[in-house]
């Protein structure tokens, strides 16, 4: 028996396969395609057990999807741009690039000796410019559309990275990132008009149901909110800034049946009638004051139900269109300009946030809806009443219940001009624009006579200079650099200054997947036969935490795709797998936390299949993962099992017969009944780990099957030997056993397997074809029941009359006992199942 050592076995077989092309794939129409793929990596400089987790999950899918026949696509690439590229650089005095190209080498070395199935050639990092040279040209598309804008709006501002973020990139009031508070602040900035799909986003929502979990879809819905109901206009009392003519507070309203309520208007800080309604009041001062304070809380926060409802009086009013009358306007801290018009109609006896503030200062309710056969009194209210009832003090609409006097309501509204049916999304445009370095030069050029300028195609990539210093506190160098911002205007030779803002890194991720279709076209972002044929992507693995932003825009980018003629497909994403955390001393592993677990270590000291084992077996993928030494030492000891068990206990016993072999082919003779019950168990576990991938993808307890093949074959090792007509037999149970485990251990299946004297690689075997009728056993097991209950267990003879069944179940020990003395009244029996035995 050969020493186990597994960096000999590993470096060996991933020298095999690398040197062989054995996972190069190309597009083949005569074969169906499966694209797997895990969300790539931002390169840090280490891969860490998260990674492992999710890395492990893809490949196993991706072999197996092979031995079922499939031609299978599974690349690998760097999510290169970013943040935190620069600080590390910042800190170690390095250039990004250099940084970002030296911990892509030291990462794709560590996936390497993990052994997955990638194909290389295709990798991609998306601080190539001849990558992201394509995502300027879908920048000039989708600006040649109208699909991107630029406006001057209040932003969310991290100081300490230097850049706006996304509403999706604001976490409890602070930076994604860096977790250091979020201020406002108010620029200039491109956006995409993601809104404007906000209806289809959500409707084809409905058409990955099965195959997203319902979590991520629901997330989605809710960040997207659609809402039904009206908008309409309040006038102002008196004009403002002499203004000539009316002028009105525009709001939406999912309740316009609670309209004749509405007894004082609520405003976003943000709200651009503010300034205008304050200017020289004697409110001004204590207006302006309210809202730099409520400008910089988390919209979380705001918006929150236990928020201490906080306000400031403008001094003006509105005019409640449906009544007539004046009602005051406030500026409100629970009011925000990201839903809606960023006013609220405020009706405070049917709105539990209004009828707390209107309690705080004092402001008047009025009742407009009760229930059917009561009367509220707004004066003894002790909060808001929001149940369903009847319209009262409501004009015509007096006495309507308030789900029908909804929809006459928004009629009345619009025969009168006052309003209109409108639908409303939580979902904002997207911000584009980063004041970073390391990204992505969006590529526009302002020129004072021309205003925006494309960069014209053939002067793309623009491409970002990598010969400047990086500024210490993390502001970009681009402003300062004329050799960068110093152009000619392509339409009239005038002077003129290129856009020093950089894209989003999400703008990079949003079609990654797409790219690795044909990642070395260099004249087109795709081959139109290649994306054919291999998109939408079959199986995508990643995190939880994506399910917004990542996965949100991935969906928007290939609609804008879509419609700019470039992809011929609607959803990105067939199928989703969200894996769970690895989680160590019951927290997420982090540095911070100093409880990470070193993959390299682990694969020093027990090898990449153990690791790979014990990753995929401590937990179903969905599920966290609790890291456990012993878990690990397991692992590896059943690996060394399995090695002992092939080239000591039944060496020169086994052959290279082929997997699940059929009984003729196996032995010409009658054999002892323990080979009768191996095959069952070979072919069983065939059965078992291949519906547990396919269908479940719960890789533990498709090891578990395993695993007990190896017992029952270490169990029986003496009486499989005494019989030289069974070796077919073991054989063949054997390596069915590696055929199995391989796509999860790859490498020392595939060792094991050269063993035993198969010349064919492992890695190009089907997954083995199981017998059903091997699993039929010649015996059953029946349940025996005593009036209904459970009394006993008996096997029986697969074929037995219910004569013979009836007298073994009334012979078992226990159903004797409860029969006894009493007069058996009937038997019945269920062939297959049970006996049930009546007796008084």
């Amino acid at each position: 028996m050969s020493r186990y050592v597994p960096e000999d076995v590993e470096t060996k077989w991933q020298r095999i396969w690398e040197e062989g092309g054995h996972f190069h794939v190309e597009a083949d129409p005569s074969r169906p395609k499966y694209y797997v793929l895990e969300m790539f990596p931002y390169p840090s400089g280490r891969i860490h057990m998260g990674h492992v987790r999710n890395y492990s999950i893809g490949d196993v899918v991706a072999r197996f999807k092979r031995m079922e026949g499939h031609n299978v696509l599974h690349p690998m690439g760097w999510d290169a741009f970013g943040m935190p590229a620069e600080n590390a650089a910042i800190k170690h005095k390095l250039h990004p690039a250099a940084w970002t190209i030296s911990n892509i080498d030291s990462m794709r070395v560590q996936l390497q000796r993990l052994g997955y199935s990638y194909d290389w050639r295709r990798e991609i990092a998306t601080c190539h410019p001849g990558y992201y040279v394509h995502e300027q040209r879908f920048f000039l598309k989708f600006l040649e559309k109208g699909l991107v804008y630029r406006k001057h709006s209040p932003q969310n501002w991290c100081e300490t990275c230097g850049t706006v973020l996304a509403n999706e990139q604001v976490i409890d009031g602070c930076c994604w990132r860096c977790d250091q508070p979020v201020v406002q602040k108010d620029l200039e900035q491109w956006f995409l008009r993601i809104t404007d799909y906000a209806e289809e986003l959500l409707a084809d929502l409905e058409t990955l149901v099965g195959g997203w979990p319902e979590r991520v879809l629901t997330m989605q819905r809710n960040w997207i909110g659609k809402s039904v109901g009206a908008e309409l206009t309040f006038p102002l009392a008196a004009p403002i800034d002499g203004a000539d003519g009316a002028e009105g507070i525009t709001v939406f309203t999912t309740r316009p049946d609670t309209l004749f309520g509405a007894t004082f208007m609520s405003l976003a800080a943000e709200h651009p009638l503010v300034p205008r309604l304050i200017a020289g009041t004697p409110q001004e001062a204590a207006v302006a004051a309210f809202v730099d304070k409520v400008r910089n809380l988390d919209r979380i926060v705001r918006s929150a139900d236990d928020l201490e409802k906080e306000g400031v009086f403008t001094g003006a009013y509105c005019i409640n269109p449906a009544t007539g009358c004046e009602i005051p306007i406030y500026v409100a801290n629970f009011v925000l300009m990201g839903y809606g018009t960023g006013a609220v109609m405020a009706v405070p006896a049917h709105d539990q946030r209004d009828f707390e503030f209107a309690r705080k200062y004092d402001l008047p309710l009025t009742v407009v809806i009760q229930p059917e056969g009561e009367t509220l009194d707004a004066t003894a209210l002790e909060a808001a009443y929001t149940e369903p009832g009847l319209l009262v003090a409501s004009g015509e609409f007096t006495g309507l219940p308030n789900e029908a006097a909804k929809s006459a309501i928004i009629d009345w509204l619009d025969a009168s001009g006052r309003g209109k049916k409108s639908i409303n999304y939580r979902l904002r445009d997207w911000n584009i624009s980063r004041q970073r370095y390391w990204g992505a030069p969006i590529p526009v050029i302002y020129c004072e006579k021309c205003g925006i300028v494309p960069v014209p195609d053939i002067d793309l990539p623009v491409e970002l200079p990598r010969d400047l210093a990086l500024m210490p506190d993390g502001r970009s160098p681009l402003p300062h650099a004329p050799s960068f911002t110093d152009v000619a205007c392509p339409l009239c030779s005038g002077k003129a200054r290129r856009e020093t803002d950089t894209l989003d890194t999400f703008f990079e991720s949003s079609w990654y997947f797409a790219r690795y279709a044909s990642a070395r076209e260099q004249d087109r972002p795709f081959d139109p036969a290649e994306l054919a044929y291999w998109l939408p992507v079959d199986q995508y693995i990643g995190g939880i935490e994506h399910a917004i932003l990542h996965l949100l825009y991935s969906r928007f980018f290939i609609k804008a795709l879509r419609d700019c003629g470039l992809v011929g497909f609607n959803e990105p994403f067939a199928n989703l797998l969200t894996q769970g955390m690895v989680i160590k001393d019951g927290s997420k592993m982090s540095k911070s936390k100093g409880n990470v677990v070193d993959p390299d270590i682990m694969i020093a000291k027990y090898g990449a299949d153990t690791v790979r084992v014990f990753i995929l077996f401590a937990a179903p993928p969905e599920k966290d993962l609790e890291w456990s030494d012993t878990g690990i030492e397991g692992a590896s000891r059943f690996l060394s099992r399995l090695w002992r068990l092939v080239t000591g206990e039944l060496s020169g016993l086994l052959t290279p017969v082929a997997p699940c072999s059929s009984a003729e082919s196996l032995c010409t003779g009658d054999l002892p009944p323990i080979f009768a019950e191996l095959r069952r168990r070979e072919h069983a576990t065939a059965a078992k780990a291949g519906a547990d991938i396919r269908e479940r993808f719960q890789f533990n307890t498709a090891i578990a099957a395993a695993m007990e093949l190896v017992n029952f074959l270490y169990a029986n090792v003496d009486a499989l030997r005494a019989e030289p007509r069974g070796a077919k037999a073991v054989s063949s149970a054997v390596g069915t056993l590696l055929t199995v485990l391989s796509p999860i251990a790859p490498h020392i299946c595939e060792e094991l397997w050269q063993t035993i004297g198969h010349t064919a690689l492992l890695i190009n075997q089907p997954w083995p074809a199981h017998d059903p009728s091997a699993l039929v056993t010649d015996e059953v097991e029946i349940v025996v029941q005593v009036c209904g209950k459970l009394r006993g267990k008996i096997s029986v003879a697969r074929d037995a009359s219910n004569a013979d069944v009836e007298r073994a179940a009334l012979a078992e020990v226990n159903v004797v006992k409860h029969i006894e003395g009493k007069t058996i009244r009937k038997v019945i029996v269920v062939p297959g199942k049970l006996v049930n035995v009546v007796a008084n």
